[in-house]
């Protein structure tokens, strides 16, 4: 029996830490760190650019392929929501946020 496997609207894409950075590297997408200031402050990932979640804005989000990301998934999942609910086209967050780029090894500043 065939099930219809239609894509949900809502459904978000998730990228492992490793596909992240490669793609990074490669200039194809822009990941966007949505965790708070004093966070940021205290360690960051390389390349990755700066909104807060208490100061999230879809509409202010930089052209091209946008993964978002936080410090464990959660925050990064809401700022999907709230791109959804704007009507934006990002979809896709980053795995397990910087604990999971940290554990695969990846680099990060502080």
């Amino acid at each position: 029996m065939f099930w219809n496997k239609t894509p949900n609207a809502d459904a978000h894409v998730e990228l492992e830490p490793a596909e992240v950075a490669a793609r990074m590297q490669r200039g194809e997408i822009v990941l966007v760190d949505v965790r708070e200031p004093n966070e940021i402050a205290a360690e960051r990932i390389p390349g990755a650019l700066v909104m807060s979640l208490s100061q999230f804005d879809p509409g202010k989000l930089p052209p091209g392929e946008v993964v978002l990301t936080c410090l464990g998934g959660k925050r990064s999942a809401l700022a999907l929501a709230h791109c959804r609910r704007a009507g934006s086209q990002v979809k896709t967050h980053m795995r397990g946020g910087l604990a999971a780029w940290k554990a695969a090894g990846l680099p990060t500043t502080r």
